[in-house]
């Protein structure tokens, strides 16, 4: 199996993904992940939307498997296979924000107890770094901003929305007035950048 990132929004595929996706028979994805590939996707290739993801281990060696952003950050390459990178999302804000990537640590608050996560970003600023924080639709910046506050950390937050979308939307903040997200799709960054 292949697993192919396909980039935090269109036109973030690689050469590469895109020749692994014309060259596939048989392709997996997310009804998103689809629409992002489906420019080089063959007419006579069969493509499924992901009904299981528990299934997903289970594929013929020959599937490609569609991952959004890319597939080691917080995506499907833990699956296992060939794993062809997409441009993700943390790369993206790096270069929008002008933050050096050796200058961060990345926290995953993607369907995680949020105060674990909060007790992560804030031991990483306390160490100096600008943290990336894979955020989901119930991610609150306001209450990070808060937990932030009471551990005096006051600090920058960045709201990134549809990274590389038409519509996208970086919304620039501090703890004492962080952005609120306008959509379900969005990562924050937090710091001294």
């Amino acid at each position: 199996m292949k697993v192919v990132g396909v980039g935090c929004g269109p036109g973030m595929l690689t050469e590469a993904a895109i020749a692994a996706i014309r060259d596939a028979d048989l392709i997996y994805g997310s009804e998103r992940a689809i629409e992002r590939a489906a420019a080089h996707i063959r007419t006579d290739c069969v493509t499924e939307v992901i009904s299981d993801y528990r299934a997903l281990r289970h594929l013929p060696e020959s599937a490609v498997l569609l991952s959004t952003g890319d597939p080691m950050l917080a995506g499907l390459g833990s699956l296992g296979g060939e794993v062809i990178p997409g441009i993700s999302s943390y790369q993206y804000a790096c270069a929008k924000l002008g933050v050096p990537m050796t200058k961060t640590a990345i926290v995953n608050a993607h369907a995680k107890d949020y105060e674990t996560a909060f007790g992560e970003i804030c031991f990483e600023i306390e160490r100096g770094k600008t943290v990336f924080i894979i955020a989901d639709p119930g991610f609150v910046p306001a209450l990070l901003a808060e937990r932030l506050t009471e551990q005096s950390l006051k600090c920058r937050i960045a709201l990134c929305e549809r990274l590389g979308y038409p519509d996208e939307r970086i919304a620039l903040g501090d703890t004492g007035a962080p952005p609120a997200p306008q959509s379900d799709l969005f990562v924050v960054m937090a710091g001294g950048f």
